[in-house]
């Protein structure tokens, strides 16, 4: 009966939030706790969990794997919007009382709680390196604490990426897990071992410690170009209508949760491939007689692969970096992405914190221009075309500006 009001009351307030224009899906489950603390475990009973963390890549993978588990005929739980913490994971499951399945995206501090309190099916992990130290702490702690709680959790299955050592080295703990080859292009953060800290031995994306029997773990799914070879050795092509490698990526990953599931690859592919827009990332929309195209990028990693899959120049380039909480306050990770490949291009620069963003291209010899908004930078760059990169609340300010009526 507590768990039932709390749902409730919860669901109202989350009501009220979402008509005065706010998102509910965080104070709904903050309500719900508040009235029953165990109210994600108790939500959870019953279920089939999910949970996906990693730096980069989660909610783009939640929202695949959701995409594959369609084949299946059942209701889904989601948090689709991100909201990855105890109340968003919290909501998510209570909006969807009766879904057997549920696909949580989970924030990489919290996995270790989140284990515990839904007991899950499967942890998928993805990947990590450096992104808002001064909230999630340092990542080799990150990593152990994973190991610990997946150590914890021996009835688990773990899907991980093998090509990230620290990932691997986590996951490694666990009692059963699917190892993927998923690819690692941003190696700045797991250059040591995390058993023994000695220099790794990298050849493409295999790796392996000089000093201790520590190596990449032999795979079962593997990411070849703009094709998946599943454990049969069969090569299949992606296709999707989400763009650039990292997606592939995730792609991959969700395949391999989709086995879990009884999910054949080519049942799977054709419900990922239907996925176009993910909370808004890839939007296109047109404002003001311009094509704006939003990217969202929030931390070094994450800006290597957007950069990579902007539209070449002559198309400008708005970059836009904010310092709230959501984003980490300490901006220093700008200095750790290299802005040269933007030489020659138009580009605009615009955030709450633009002049860390001038400054750090300007030590690059980017030339560009600040606007205050993004109506400005579409009237600066006299342009059909218009590519959009900017972290967390910078792309939620400038998407709630173009998804609004001219």
């Amino acid at each position: 009966m507590r768990a039932r009001l709390a749902t409730t009351v919860g669901g109202a307030a989350a009501t009220v939030s979402r008509l005065a224009g706010r998102d509910g899906s965080v104070i709904g489950g903050v309500i719900g706790l508040r009235l029953e603390p165990d109210l994600l475990s108790l939500l959870s009973v019953g279920r089939q969990v999910i949970l996906v963390t990693g730096t980069n890549g989660k909610t783009t993978t939640t929202r695949l794997i959701s995409a594959a588990l369609a084949a299946t005929g059942q209701q889904i739980a989601s948090n689709v919007f991100g909201a990855n913490m105890e109340a968003g994971l919290t909501y998510a499951l209570s909006r969807a009382p009766d879904a057997p399945l549920a696909v949580l995206e989970t924030d990489e501090k919290y996995i270790p709680a989140m284990i515990k309190a839904t007991r899950p099916k499967v942890v998928v992990l993805l990947n990590l390196s450096r992104d808002q130290m001064d909230r999630a702490a340092e990542i080799w702690m990150l990593a152990r604490r994973w190991r610990e709680a997946l150590a914890a959790a021996p009835g688990t299955l773990v899907v991980a990426n093998a090509d990230d050592p620290l990932v691997a080295w986590a996951a490694s703990s666990a009692g059963a897990v699917t190892w993927v080859a998923a690819g690692q292009r941003w190696r700045e953060d797991s250059w040591c071992c995390p058993h023994c800290g000695a220099h790794l031995a990298r050849h493409g994306d295999d790796w392996s410690c000089r000093e201790c029997a520590n190596r990449r773990p032999p795979v079962r799914w593997t990411l070849q170009d703009d094709q998946v070879i599943d454990p049969a050795g069969r090569a299949l092509p992606l296709r999707l209508t989400l763009p650039g490698r990292a997606n592939a990526s995730n792609a991959v990953v969700a395949l391999a949760v989709a086995e879990a599931f009884g999910i054949d690859a080519p049942s799977a592919l054709a419900e990922m491939r239907t996925v176009a827009s993910v909370a808004g990332r890839y939007t296109q929309v047109q404002r003001h007689g311009t094509e704006v195209r939003l990217l969202l990028a929030k931390n070094p990693a994450g800006w290597l692969e957007a950069l990579d899959v902007m539209a070449p120049a002559p198309v400008p380039v708005l970059l836009a970096v904010n310092a709230q909480g959501p984003d980490g306050r300490d901006t220093s990770w700008l200095w750790d992405v290299d802005f040269r490949r933007l030489h020659g291009r138009t580009v605009l620069v615009g955030g709450e914190r633009r002049m860390d963003l001038a400054v750090r291209l300007e030590a690059d010899d980017v030339a560009f221009r600040l606007v205050d908004d993004i109506d400005q930078a579409i009237d600066l760059a006299r342009s059909p075309r218009l590519e959009v990169l900017a972290n967390y609340t910078a792309f939620q300010q400038y998407r709630a500006v173009v998804g609004r009526a001219e």
